[in-house]
């Protein structure tokens, strides 16, 4: 079987967002915010952990320690006790503390807007890097590859098997396939359709309306 050009990957990835933008539209962050600090917070907090889960436990978080000045005064103990329900919560906790001291001692209290200066901080990759830029300064530098953005990634032919375990290395496909004015939805409507169609144990391949693009449709 001949390989597939980049061209063909392109164009189905693109006929791929054009429909979902006409099934969804804008999708809103999942995760409960009213301001940068607090997504910074909620996606580090979200790592193997639903935002459902993380939803429950930030109302009372933030109540307690609302700015970056509040949770920079924490302990990581009091901090885990909070988010007890979550996966891997006290070294969540520790990241969330040590994240808010270094918000506060190093940029004034304010979330930095950039990339190299997001992933410094405590418990920030380029995924949650990514979404802050998105969601809170309107920044696009790339693609947010959580579990659901690789899966479809993979099940779409858009990254090679070799890097299904490694989702900087399928964000930086994607990249290259997307055109730049795609790359800003990429993650809340990939989500979404992840969550009602394509889902990692039974994707409802029968009723979707991507299988006629889909090459994983069926398997």
């Amino acid at each position: 079987m001949p390989r597939e050009t980049n061209a063909a990957k392109r164009a189905r990835a693109i006929e791929f967002c054009e429909r979902l933008d006409a099934m969804y539209g804008p999708v809103e962050c999942f995760l409960d915010h009213g301001s940068p600090f607090r997504l910074v917070i909620s996606v580090l907090l979200s790592a193997q952990t639903t935002d459902a889960q993380v939803n429950k436990v930030t109302p009372e978080l933030f109540g307690r320690w609302p700015t970056p000045a509040d949770l920079a005064t924490a302990t990581p103990g009091e901090v885990a006790e909070v988010i007890r329900s979550l996966g891997f919560y006290k070294s969540k906790a520790r990241h969330a503390v040590e994240a808010a001291r270094m918000i506060v001692s190093e940029y004034g209290g304010e979330v930095p807007h950039t990339m190299e200066e997001l992933t410094r901080l405590p418990g920030v990759g380029r995924k949650t890097a990514n979404i802050v830029l998105n969601v809170s300064f309107g920044i696009v530098e790339g693609i947010a590859v959580d579990t659901h953005v690789n899966r479809i990634a993979h099940r779409l032919a858009l990254s090679p098997k070799t890097h299904e375990r490694e989702p900087l290395k399928t964000e930086q496909d994607l990249l290259k396939i997307l055109p730049r004015e795609y790359w800003r939805d990429v993650n809340h409507q990939w989500i979404r359709f992840g969550r009602e169609v394509c889902g990692a144990k039974a994707p409802k391949c029968g009723e979707c309306p991507m299988v006629d693009i889909c090459p994983s449709a069926g398997r």
